[in-house]
């Protein structure tokens, strides 16, 4: 089967596609036949790692991943395809059926290898049935930021008319978060550049703030929950101001804090909500799966709009 490998740490250009060994599934194993995955931050922090191992984190990388390059070398960890096989244990699923799937279990437990025409991957993980009224690709779109999202909004135990503020709203985790805020009842803000403020208000945010205009800073509304959508890497005034603007009980929440526990009652939530259109997915760019490297560019450039897809193989019915 085709699949880009990582060949070691780097770059884009470090990934290659090569033809590899088709995977047989286990007793408890689905094997899915994928139509589509995506390009998540953590993909591109793992490939594009620069840490040394004498770097307590470089070491720990080393440890759970590999030293030199990924011990799995198929990245990925999102799809949405369609069940080819299944092993003889096997009791939640049947060949044909159209699933998605987000391949990270709580703790270090994390399956990469959705870079690829075929996973195989235990009935136990969360894999779903995917939103019936979605494509694959769409579909695909939907676990990443969604689980992220949900994970650290109910982590701050959000509350019907709490006021929020998603900072970084036009990524994958902020558009997710800025939809799961309203359906979880509160008035929302959502913090962005110029160019992404009509999306934001489009996905139901009732107040956007162009972060880059000094005015942004005058603002003395206070939240009952800052969500920073985008983590330590990228910080701003405005940002700094945030940590400033929170009630007397307010909650500042970055996804950089903790390592968030993914659970499949989320992923069934994440379907519902869609197949309800309560949520929709935001795909900023669709690539085949052999331009992977020109996709991982576009993403290392930090400007996408939701979700950067790959399409894996092509389903008419779909």
């Amino acid at each position: 089967m085709r699949a880009i490998c990582c060949t070691r740490y780097g770059p884009p250009e470090v990934l290659q596609l090569q033809e590899v060994e088709k995977p047989i599934p286990r007793n408890n194993e689905l094997c899915i036949k994928i139509f589509a995955t995506t390009i998540t931050a953590s993909d591109c922090i793992v490939r594009g790692s620069k840490l040394p191992v004498w770097h307590p984190m470089g070491l720990m990388m080393g440890i759970v991943l590999g030293f030199g390059k990924p011990r799995n070398p198929i990245l990925g960890m999102v799809l949405s395809g369609e069940i080819e096989s299944v092993g003889k244990h096997v009791k939640r699923f049947q060949k044909g059926d159209r699933v998605f799937a987000f391949t990270v279990n709580p703790g270090t437990q994390m399956r990469f290898g959705t870079y690829a025409e075929y996973m195989c991957l235990s009935e136990d993980w969360k894999v779903s049935p995917k939103p019936l009224n979605l494509t694959y690709e769409e579909a695909a779109a939907i676990p990443y930021g969604g689980m992220l999202a949900l994970h650290f909004l109910k982590k701050a135990n959000i509350q019907e008319g709490n006021t929020v503020l998603v900072y970084g709203a036009s990524g994958s985790i902020g558009t997710s978060a800025i939809q799961l805020a309203k359906y979880f009842g509160a008035n929302v803000t959502g913090v962005c550049s110029a160019a992404n403020l009509e999306l934001v208000k489009s996905l139901g945010a009732d107040t956007v703030i162009d972060y880059t205009k000094d005015n942004a800073l005058e603002s003395k509304t206070l939240y009952d929950l800052v969500f920073d959508a985008v983590g330590k890497r990228k910080s701003s005034r405005f940002k700094l101001h945030c940590k400033t603007s929170l009630t007397a009980r307010g909650k500042y929440i970055s996804v950089d804090d903790g390592s968030p526990i993914p659970k499949m009652k989320n992923l069934i939530l994440l379907k519902n909500l869609a197949e309800a259109n309560l949520i929709r997915p935001v795909i900023d760019r669709c690539y085949p799966l052999e331009d992977m490297v020109e996709a991982h560019r576009y993403v290392d450039t930090g400007h996408k709009k939701g979700n950067v897809v790959i399409t894996v193989a092509h389903d008419n019915s779909a």
